[in-house]
């Protein structure tokens, strides 16, 4: 058993504690205190100790496109130079995508990230998961404007799911089979994915994150429309739902308890309750948002409605990094009303818990994997814990974040 004592450490499970120390053995927390620690001490010195941040929403496999794909004033004219890109592929083919993934996986360590939800594709991201041994959630996302027959195509995917999963030895790895979104997915196929779902992972979408999203599930029009009739997959036999999106995925059947509804930029004050009420959870990626030109999302507002709030770094094609601390500054920035322990909170804990990962991760406490991350900390931010929250969440610098190397059993 190895103690490390730090100037703060953080359990996410209870308030900070200082001139603290954390015991582990075999790769897992065995106690948390003050005072007098138990066997062997490594002395962090002047850091924040805290559990390995969540990213629970990323695209792993679009690390090849990082700076190939521009901001953009609207998310249709985004989504045109997104498949313009992906349809000329990388150079080097699936090994450059392999190689730009592995790299991506190498910086989210890094920077202290333990915990992953992944959405794949190719399913390509199982095998860098595994290599790395970063823990994951990989969500095989399956599109389909038109879908003749739905059932068939979503019991090919949880075929290609189990086999990609059954060749590898993974340490802590979910999946699931989801629909990415309502303009991109038939309802037949949204409700068959959610009729054929079984935990643990849970079912995730890409919700509500653009005007113009909305505008086509009230209207059956705008850019949404006319993207899809571009892409010759409009189907007149599409019924226009005249509704908003989260009555959308309910007609369907697609919001369950644990549902990631990923972005909500545009979710009414209503539907963030309604969904609080369904038990599902927001994803929160401001950096992408913006990026995509989706809008700003409204931060305070998921907090106040009581739904709770994961976040996540989307990809390396619409963020200039997948950098937890990164992300959580852009909320601090949007949102300096919310309390900074709420954020870091979403950013370990909830995250956890979303991704079904709670008894594992996200917390400092006994029995929970040993994925500790330390954070060097300035004089000024030393003496109080609300200091040392604030800071976590303002900026900090990747220099100054250290992944602890806790040994295996």
């Amino acid at each position: 058993m190895t103690s490390y004592r730090a100037r703060w450490v953080l359990p996410m499970s209870g308030p900070p504690l200082r001139d603290a120390w954390v015991s582990v053995s075999d790769s897992r927390v065995t106690n948390v205190g003050t005072g007098r620690a138990p066997g062997p001490v490594e002395d962090l010195g002047d850091v924040a100790l805290l559990p390995g941040l969540v990213n629970a929403h990323t695209h792993l496999e679009l690390s090849w496109m990082a700076g190939l794909v521009p901001p953009a004033g609207s998310m249709d004219e985004w989504i045109k130079t997104l498949l313009r890109v992906r349809r000329t592929g990388p150079v080097g083919g699936d090994e450059a995508t392999v190689a730009a993934m592995t790299r991506a996986v190498g910086d989210m360590l890094g920077t202290g990230t333990a915990l992953v939800g992944d959405i794949s594709n190719s399913l390509m991201s199982v095998s860098v998961f595994a290599e790395r041994q970063l823990a994951s959630v990989v969500f095989h996302e399956i599109l389909g404007f038109t879908s003749a027959d739905p059932g068939a195509a979503v019991r090919d995917a949880q075929k290609r799911r189990r086999v990609s999963f059954s060749s590898k030895k993974t340490p802590d790895v979910f999946s699931a089979v989801v629909g990415h979104a309502p303009y991109s997915t038939a309802p037949a196929l949204f409700a068959e994915i959610a009729a054929q779902h079984q935990g643990p992972a849970p079912l995730s979408v890409h919700i509500a994150e653009s005007a113009e999203e909305v505008e086509f599930l009230h209207t059956g029009g705008g850019p949404m429309r006319t993207l899809l009739e571009t892409l010759g997959v409009w189907t007149s036999a599409w019924q226009v739902p005249r509704c908003g999106p989260l009555e959308f995925l309910k007609r369907l059947g697609y919001l369950k308890p644990g549902t990631l509804l990923v972005h909500g930029v545009h979710l009414t004050v209503r539907e963030l309750e309604q969904a609080r009420d369904a038990e599902a959870v927001i994803v929160s990626c401001p950096r992408s948002n913006t990026w995509v030109g989706g809008g700003v999302p409204p931060i305070a507002r998921f907090y106040g409605a009581g739904v709770p709030v994961a976040i996540g770094t989307d990809s390396l094609a619409s963020t200039d990094s997948l950098n937890m601390f990164d992300e959580l500054a852009a909320l601090r920035r949007l949102a300096p009303e919310v309390d900074a322990a709420r954020l870091l909170d979403s950013a370990t804990r909830v995250g956890a818990e979303a991704l079904g990962f709670g008894r594992h991760y996200g917390t400092i406490d006994p029995g929970r994997v040993a994925s500790l991350v330390s954070v060097a900390l300035p004089a000024g931010v030393r003496a109080r814990p609300e200091d040392v929250e604030e800071y976590l969440v303002s900026g900090v610098s990747a220099a100054d974040v250290t992944r602890l190397n806790v040994p295996s059993p």
